[in-house]
């Protein structure tokens, strides 16, 4: 009997107190709602930073600017670019990695829900540290003091002499904290990934999203260990009488960025192996087709993880390392962008040919095909030690990364907002405000970054907070101000159609793109057991399988 026949007149479902609603939430070990408050604690840091952008925007969007001071100005750039890494990629990444990949894997939860938690905890806990500085460190300008010395904080600008307030600190404990909250959501998603699969989800049957984050939670493992150890280091030196960074004292300012960006460019694989799984799921399904070359695109990830381990130096070309150093860097740094290469191949080789709908997810996926691309074209014109001398301090790498970072990772991480949102929701975002949010962002997005570089070709440094006139600056500077004002009049639509949807947004349905993963399979949102059975699987696309079986994928794998 169908439970729709069952009716008890008269009887009304008392709606909890919003008191009992949040504590549920707070001391939720439900890998779902973690997710989600991953992606809701990075869209409040996300609004932080891009003030803290504009801030930075409007002090230069002219010559002789005094929107700011300069130490306000110093603290504008320290913070964004901290948040922006490590308080909004990075927890958005890992809440997309908790919702979906027990869902696409056929799990109940991941593999230890409390630790799970306790990461994501950790990691709010980091970045309510970093702006509890704010009003709680005493600067070096003698008031509360935001972290100023940069997001990669270079020795000796963190010693005691150069910066005697607790600024730094707040710095170094938020980045230490929200460490160890990554290594812990890392070791749930390997630990998940290779031993909650469900019955007859080999390695090689497993959906890409899930093969790509293992991948990124072994990198996680790798790289951010090195940064931990340098944060530690750090405050031995300010407190404990250490000599570690202290060139005076016999120790190596060189040796902080080595530790720095061990971390800091395997980061940059971190935070877009996960972007390249979104387009790994989304293409497809809005194509018609199958992923081109599953084996070549698994393998093609393994190879970005390990060659990206031996790039990090390329940061530091000018830094006066011997020739076989820079020769060594240069050579991997090229080496690194055939992978990729493979990669966007693939893709395009699924877009060959395929029924394409020109959905709003599938929008930003051709966005970030056509932005990495010339992301990693510029990377590749870095990697040449002498280019890289003339441009390593000026505007050119400003906008190099932001094209990384802006065109490529958050492109792809709105892709999945707009794919998953119904999963995750129950109902549909807004197809027009979508369409708004897509074309507002990408013309904001390229008058700021794609004119960026003509400054850093015409010499402009970076981390100035002003300039003199009459250098050929000041009318690019102007559009690059305005390009990020329309940025952030497309992310205000977005947050709009986030809530408005929400309470308004046509019913979604189990499986409202007609996909392929076994996550649209289940009601939207799931329930808290994700699925009433177990699921089994035979082939990379089960839902395929269930849907045609006059020709399952399974007779070809």
């Amino acid at each position: 009997m169908s439970s729709n026949a069952i009716t008890i007149p008269g009887v009304q479902i008392e709606e909890k107190p919003w008191v009992d609603t949040l504590h549920e939430w707070v001391t939720t070990v439900d890998h779902k709602r973690l997710g989600i408050l991953y992606m809701l604690s990075a869209l409040m840091f996300l609004v932080l930073g891009g003030v803290e952008a504009l801030i930075i925007r409007i002090q230069l969007m002219h010559s002789h600017n005094t929107f700011v001071s300069p130490q306000v100005f110093n603290r504008m750039f320290t913070m964004h670019g901290t948040t922006m890494i490590f308080f909004v990629a990075m927890p958005v990444l890992f809440g997309f990695a908790n919702y979906l990949v027990p869902l696409m894997i056929g799990a109940r939860d991941m593999a230890f829900p409390r630790l799970n938690a306790f990461s994501f905890w950790l990691t709010a806990l980091g970045g309510l540290l970093l702006y509890f500085s704010l009003v709680g460190a005493n600067g070096l300008y003698g008031a509360g003091n935001a972290p100023d010395v940069g997001w990669w904080a270079y020795a000796p600008l963190t010693a005691r002499a150069f910066s005697p307030g607790h600024s730094t600190d707040y710095w170094t404990l938020s980045l230490l904290v929200s460490g160890f909250g990554s290594i812990g959501t890392a070791i749930n998603i390997i630990a998940t990934v290779l031993c909650m699969r469900c019955p007859g989800m080999k390695l090689t049957r497993m959906p890409l999203l899930a093969w790509l984050n293992l991948i990124m939670a072994g990198m996680v493992l790798l790289a951010v260990s090195p940064l931990t150890a340098a944060q530690i280091m750090l405050l031995i030196d300010r407190y404990l009488g250490g000599h570690f960074f202290d060139a005076q004292a016999g120790g190596s300012a060189v040796l902080w960025m080595h530790f720095f960006w061990i971390f800091g460019h395997p980061e940059v694989y971190v935070l877009v192996i996960p972007a390249f799984a979104f387009l790994s799921e989304i293409i497809p399904v809005f194509s018609r087709k199958p992923i081109f070359g599953y084996p070549v695109m698994v393998a093609a990830t393994v190879s970005i993880a390990f060659v990206s381990m031996s790039v990090w130096a390329h940061h530091m070309f000018t830094v006066g390392m011997n020739s076989y150093a820079n020769s060594f860097f240069a050579i991997t740094t090229m080496a690194v962008g055939v992978p990729t290469g493979i990669k966007i191949f693939n893709w395009l080789g699924t877009m060959w040919g395929g029924k394409i709908q020109f959905k709003v997810p599938m929008l930003f996926c051709i966005g970030f095909l056509f932005q990495f691309l010339i992301a990693g074209l510029t990377g590749i014109m870095q990697a040449a030690a002498p280019f890289d001398w003339q441009l390593s301090l000026s505007y050119f790498v400003v906008a190099h990364f932001h094209y990384v970072i802006v065109g490529g990772i958050l492109f792809a991480i709105f892709a999945a907002f707009y794919y998953w949102y119904p999963k995750m929701s129950g109902r549909m975002l807004s197809e027009r405000l979508g369409k708004w949010h897509f074309w507002l962002f990408l013309i904001g997005f390229h008058l700021t970054f794609t004119v960026m570089h003509i400054p850093g070709l015409l010499g402009m440094p970076r981390r100035i907070y002003t300039y003199e006139p009459g250098r050929g600056w000041d009318t690019l500077n102007f559009i690059i101000s305005i390009g990020a004002f329309i940025q952030a009049l497309a992310i205000l639509v977005f947050v709009a159609n986030l809530v408005i949807s929400y309470f308004k947004g046509a019913k979604a349905g189990n499986d409202p793109w007609d996909a392929w993963t076994i996550e649209w399979s289940t009601s939207s949102p799931p329930p808290a057991y994700n699925f009433a059975s177990i699921p089994v699987v035979a082939s990379r696309r089960p839902l395929w399988d269930l849907k045609h079986p006059e020709d399952p994928d399974s007779r070809y794998e």
